[in-house]
């Protein structure tokens, strides 16, 4: 197998953060990487900045795992919120029924995307005795104090504040966004327990020491990192808006309790921009990621991600996905020209061993250069790059022999990265129900019923997809094509 040869530990260097450089990497504990990202707050539906940061995170952890390490990730659905308490009641559901609806959203997206799911997404409803056993140790420790409308972790109390964000503190106090409350002590100061409000649903409502309320933003995730992954752990990610305030949050209050650092590393992915202007929900620039997929096939935006480097900016446009879904029709129609002449021909008698080929020997090479650029920062862009220069070279392939190998290279390349360019497995992404349609469709074709096939196709366009009859077969496409 190729993997015997020459897949050799690249070293990992990841940016933090915290440090503000490239750091080499190595799990604190041998073998096991404990990986923690912020997941999403679920009142709507996923958009292209949701897509951009999980894509981003699922090849860190695809590298990682290349490298021989478990990796245990952990993403949470922060599953109450004033958010989500607002879109129920204007909606007139449930905010846990409305969450759950917003969370399916979710899966279904990041599905969609290759998005491997996480190890375990635990919910803030489901931590409510860790969070309140957080807020505890941090009150008694003095890190905390108690006003009447809740909980509020002191801020001027802890020295290294702004450490992640690289801000000073008075810096920090003149740009912060803060809840309007004269009774705190600084205007940093945040809410570890926020005393519920006349108008909240009874099931937004909970029991503590410090009178009916729930929990504030930050120190949610801080439980649900130290319950599942322990003080200390390797990775913490989220997008670059997270740095100030979540982040800078949650490890001052992580660390005034635990007395140990909470996360080694920091990794932050960079915004979304339309013309150069972030897309915010505040500004309606976003684009959601249903009404994208009615047009592009998920693999295509997944493309579209991996062509920006995660730490930079990534400016949105119709082009970009046009020039997306180009250069990965390119790539797949590459693949299925060489996959279809392999089934035409037997390697020919006498042909020298694949690995002492030159076409092999520079293959592998390629697979080198590829795993180096993965290993330097998951620099996407540059394996992209390094994909393409391996397809020139399946195509210029001197035999059967050759080709095979070029074919196996490329599929354990796509598939470090995610990236669908294989026939077999475009049918991942197609509903089963469509698939059904489909096959039915070929039997319909076969019997020569010309009239129940042409039902079928109408079914089929029906839920979005058209049928391409190829030699090879018929192909499935979204109504768009890619």
């Amino acid at each position: 197998m190729r993997r015997e040869k020459v897949n050799k530990k690249n070293r990992i260097q990841i940016y933090n953060t915290l440090s503000a450089r490239k750091e080499p990497f190595e799990p604190s504990e041998p073998g096991r990487v404990r990986m923690y990202v912020c997941g999403i707050t679920p009142y709507d539906s996923c958009h292209l900045g949701h897509a951009r940061c999980y894509v981003a995170f699922d090849i860190v952890r695809r590298t990682l795992q290349a490298q021989g390490w478990r990796v245990d990730f952990i993403q949470n659905f922060t599953d109450i919120d004033d958010k989500i308490i607002a879109r129920a009641k204007e909606r007139g559901v449930a905010p846990a029924a409305l969450a759950q609806e917003y969370i399916d959203d979710f899966f279904n997206k990041m599905d969609a995307l290759g998005v491997e799911r996480a190890t375990l997404y635990p919910r803030v409803t489901g931590h409510l005795p860790e969070i309140l056993a957080l807020i505890q140790q941090l009150v008694d420790k003095k890190a905390a104090y108690v006003l009447e409308d809740g909980v509020y972790f002191s801020v001027r109390d802890w020295p290294s504040y702004g450490k992640l964000s690289k801000r000073p503190l008075e810096e920090l106090r003149a740009g912060a966004r803060v809840e309007i409350n004269e009774n705190k002590r600084d205007p940093l100061d945040f809410a570890l327990w926020k005393g519920a409000k006349a108008q909240d649903p009874p099931e937004a409502v909970w029991n503590s020491p410090w009178g009916p309320g729930r929990p504030g933003w930050h120190i949610e995730c801080s439980a649900m990192a130290l319950k599942h992954l322990g003080a200390g752990f390797d990775i913490h990610g989220g997008g670059l808006d997270l740095v100030f305030p979540h982040h800078e949050n949650e490890i001052a209050q992580s660390e005034a309790a635990a007395g140990r650092p909470f996360a080694r590393v920091w990794m932050h992915n960079g915004f979304v921009t339309l013309q150069k202007e972030k897309m915010s929900k505040s500004l309606g620039n976003f684009f959601a990621l249903s009404d994208i997929f009615s047009q592009y096939h998920p693999s295509v935006v997944r493309y579209l991600l991996l062509g920006a480097h995660y730490r930079s900016p990534l400016d949105f446009s119709q082009e970009s996905l046009e020039q997306s879904r180009r250069a990965l029709t390119g790539m797949k129609d590459a693949i299925a020209r060489a996959t279809r002449g392999l089934q035409k021909k037997a390697p020919a008698a006498g042909e020298a061993p694949e690995r002492l080929k030159e076409g092999a020997q520079a293959l592998d090479a390629l697979f080198d250069e590829y795993e180096a650029a993965l290993a330097d920062d998951f620099n996407t862009p540059a394996a992209l790059g390094i994909l393409h220069r391996m397809l020139a070279r399946l195509e210029r392939s001197s035999g059967a022999a050759d080709a095979r190998y070029a074919l196996e290279i490329l599929h354990q390349s796509a598939e470090r990265i995610g990236l669908e360019l294989f026939p077999r497995t475009e049918d991942v992404l197609i509903p089963r129900e469509v698939s059904e349609l489909c096959g039915r469709r070929e039997e319909a074709r076969k019997n020569k019923n010309w009239p129940e096939a042409d039902r079928l196709r109408a079914l089929m366009l029906e839920r979005g997809y058209v049928v391409e009859d190829t030699p090879q077969g018929a192909r499935l496409l979204p109504k768009a094509g890619l």
